[in-house]
């Protein structure tokens, strides 16, 4: 039996107090970035590929199946608010399509060849960079696309919380995490849905770090979407560039970033 669907290490939790299941689940939550610490070097070597890539202008894609396709999503969508990247540029694909985000579509995981035909609508090719992430390792949406996408000569990778799996076989750089079994039993995203999310963040930002899109410790290129945004933005310049409040929101608004302001700003003093 794999370790995603072994047994609960707990019994009775209908039993359980409120606050017993809160450090429970807690207790197991504790063990996660124990078992990320442990790949970190998989993690690297992605990361590595990943930004070589998207340098020489490839795209990042992800694919997978119920909460592990919404992560991707979800991974995907925030880079061009946060990092000024074009939308295009990272990917997230979840099985069952876009519907699939808030509703389960039955058996959209099953077809092991509609990933293939879902990153072909973006032409995907081999400048770019396919990551496959699926807790059990066998998710068929997930095989079939990076068995394919290999035979076509893209960069896999994939984000797996079982050892030896079948997707881990058709991966360049697998990255396993192996978080134990969950506090109820089979669920998924709990220890294993919250791994997933924690490699994402940092394949996605160390990426972009990589490719220039954090000044110091700033996101000087996010997108001014909302006044706490702009607010952000603001403050930024003014540490950057030591002016006043008022003549940094005026330059951040002409210029629409945090970075064309302050280059602006110095191009012209």
């Amino acid at each position: 039996m794999s370790t995603t669907e072994s047994s609960s290490n707990y019994s009775n939790l209908e039993q359980m107090s409120v606050q017993e299941l809160l450090r429970n689940i807690n207790r197991e939550d504790k063990r996660v970035p124990e078992a990320i610490e442990k790949v970190i070097p998989a993690i690297e070597k992605l990361v590595q590929v990943i930004a070589e890539k998207m340098k020489a202008g490839g795209r990042l894609f992800y694919i997978g199946a119920g909460t592990s396709g919404r992560l991707g999503v979800v991974d995907a969508s925030e880079i061009p608010p946060t990092y000024g990247m074009p939308f295009d540029r990272v990917i997230g694909l979840i099985a069952g399509g876009d519907q699939a985000i808030r509703k389960s579509v039955e058996h959209a995981e099953d077809d092991i060849s509609q990933a293939w035909k879902d990153l072909q609508q973006h032409n995907i090719s081999e400048k770019d960079v396919l990551i496959g992430i699926a807790a059990s390792g066998r998710t068929p949406y997930v095989i079939g696309g990076l068995q394919t996408a290999r035979t076509n000569k893209v960069v896999t990778g994939c984000i797996v919380c079982n050892s030896n799996s079948e997707i881990a076989k058709h991966a360049d750089y697998p990255v396993e995490v192996i978080v134990g079994p969950e506090f109820v039993t089979g669920s998924t995203r709990m220890k294993a849905g919250t791994a997933q999310k924690l490699v994402l963040n940092m394949i996605s930002t160390a990426v972009m770090i990589r490719l220039g899109r954090v000044k110091g410790n700033k996101m000087v290129d996010m997108q001014l979407t909302n006044n706490k945004l702009v607010d952000r933005g603001t403050r930024m310049v003014m540490d950057e560039l030591g002016i006043e409040h008022q003549k940094a929101e005026a330059l951040l608004k002409e210029h629409g970033s945090v970075r064309k302001a302050v280059d602006h700003y110095r191009r012209n003093s």
